[in-house]
């Protein structure tokens, strides 16, 4: 049975560099890290599939907006008969420093709209991978923060962050939440 790894975003060339869709570029470093097939249009969604380690893997970034994931994520899941504990979902956490990462199984949402659309059609005991965009400092200002692109000197740890996802995601896939933390908390910047 394979693990679904869902990366959280908007589509459309508008949003490619958002901040917002840091789940869609943390899917894509996976993706060209790996050996996958070509991405397929289904399911309202980009989808690949490949190994990592020894786990079968479906990438897959939701075609709808974000906060419609739970409905692509959720036929997907139906469709290869996955439980919740299958699935991966990697998102932006506004309320983490830029470049800091959690790693949780269940709990509230947060206010994250894709997350509350995941809750809803595919349960709550699913891991998620938060990746921290930084708070702009007031609610005024968030909508703007959170669809606004990164910044040039945001690359100095994004693109660390994003590698280090790649390379030990097969560390959750293998059950290893605590280990994965600590190797991106010990990853350079």
């Amino acid at each position: 049975m394979p693990f679904l790894v869902a990366g959280l975003g908007n589509p459309g060339s508008s949003y490619e560099r958002s901040r917002h869709n840091i789940g869609f570029m943390a899917v894509d470093a996976i993706y060209d890290c790996y050996h996958f097939s070509p991405w397929s249009r289904k399911f309202q969604a980009l989808i690949t599939n490949g190994i990592i380690g020894r786990e079968q893997v479906l990438l897959i970034k939701p075609q709808l907006s974000m906060n419609l994931s739970g409905q692509t994520i959720g036929e997907v899941m139906r469709f290869y008969k996955l439980e919740p504990d299958r699935l991966v979902v990697i998102h932006d956490e506004l309320d983490l420093p830029k470049g800091n990462t959690r790693i949780k199984t269940g709990g509230g949402t947060g206010g994250h709209n894709g997350i509350k659309s995941i809750d809803a059609h595919c349960g709550k005991h699913y891991c998620r991978v938060r990746l921290g965009i930084g708070h702009p400092g007031h609610k005024d200002l968030v909508l703007n923060h959170v669809l606004g692109p990164f910044s040039k000197i945001d690359s100095i740890w994004l693109e660390p962050l994003l590698a280090a996802v790649a390379n030990h995601i097969d560390l959750i896939l293998k059950g290893e939440n605590s280990t994965f933390m600590n190797k991106m908390t010990k990853r350079p910047s």
